[in-house]
């Protein structure tokens, strides 16, 4: 019985043969996307644009009822809150935005969440107050900040590590192909206004580590190639090697893809800006990898020299077939 190859053992594209225009369309979309963030903004959550936290337990169940406290709150007039559970499957977490003016108004943030607590109690017999936090504009702009510079220092610790381990320019392709896709990531988020929390930096950070991932395996194999195949235009290699990585890339992406779908699909609605950011990430990182990360090596001027010693691979073959090395 034949095992089933989604990429066939001779698969020969020619993708580098499409890199001008491929890159012009990502700069058009990278353009575009900064331009959303600018003008329609990102929809900030509790965590980034202030507002009110209320913790409770359902004393008398087993599980807090996460989807109808979502309905009910909602009509109170604050937006979709976010309500999760944490601690104990009958212990939730409620997080409403409030307006600039009422949160920073400490009487008007409590009776906001006066208004929360009673509603539910009025619902829930069981509905047990456990306390409630207001996150001022204060607080959620430095974890803005925060967040940013968790952002440029994973970037600027990975361009790092790449120039350390390859060349410097394998660090500004890779860092390129980051910044490509933490670009088209947000553009996302300002176009469809999808709320932009602390759990959409953790989806971002995992594209990160993804296209990462994926980088750093096309450029081994650009490594290795470059040191078996001095002669060889550097866009040929570049094709072979994207070639040869090809099925690992499919086969990884396409794993990842079915365990995101369901959650997609049928995963809680809290989780869905999260997962939607990282199945962008799944799809833009594999393209920056191919489209981004590799035709960078062509414009800086990457040889062979820098990887190859001064003898042929053929000539150290030869040597150790007659036993001199």
């Amino acid at each position: 019985m034949k095992l089933l190859k989604l990429v066939p053992d001779d698969t020969n594209i020619k993708f580098l043969k499409w890199r001008v225009p491929f890159f012009a369309v990502s700069l058009l979309l990278i353009a575009a996307s900064w331009a959303l963030v600018l003008t329609k903004g990102l929809n900030y959550g509790v965590d980034f644009a202030g507002g009110l936290e209320v913790r409770a337990t359902f004393t008398q169940s087993a599980e807090a009822p996460v989807g109808e406290l979502r309905e009910k709150i909602a009509t109170l007039g604050y937006g979709d809150p976010v309500v999760q559970r944490f601690g104990e499957d009958n212990q939730v977490s409620i997080r409403v935005r409030l307006p600039d003016d009422v949160s920073a108004d400490k009487e008007a943030a409590q009776a906001a969440a006066n208004t929360i607590v009673e509603t539910l109690q009025g619902e829930y017999a069981d509905f047990r107050l456990d306390g409630n936090d207001n996150v001022s504009g204060k607080v959620s702009g430095e974890f803005r900040q925060t967040a940013l510079y968790a952002l440029l220092a994973a970037m600027a610790a990975i361009a790092l590590y790449i120039w350390i381990r390859f060349e410097w320019q394998f660090g500004v392709g890779a860092l390129f192909a980051l910044f490509h896709d933490v670009s088209l990531t947000l553009g996302m988020f300002a176009l469809f206004q999808m709320e932009f929390s602390l759990q959409i930096i953790a989806a971002i950070l995992a594209i990160i580590g993804y296209s990462l991932n994926d980088t750093i395996v096309v450029y081994d194999r650009i490594r290795e190639n470059l040191k078996k195949f001095r002669k060889m235009p550097l866009p040929e290699l570049l094709d072979l090697s994207v070639n040869e990585t090809l099925a690992r890339t499919v086969m990884t992406s396409l794993t990842l893809l079915i365990a995101l779908i369901p959650l997609l699909l049928f995963g809680p609605a809290s989780l869905f800006g999260m997962v939607a950011g990282i199945t962008l990430g799944l799809f833009v990182g594999t393209y920056s990898s191919i489209y981004m990360a590799a035709p960078f090596l062509v414009w800086l001027g990457v040889t062979s020299d820098s990887f190859v010693p001064t003898e042929s691979v053929a000539d150290e073959q030869e040597k150790k077939a007659r036993g001199q090395i």
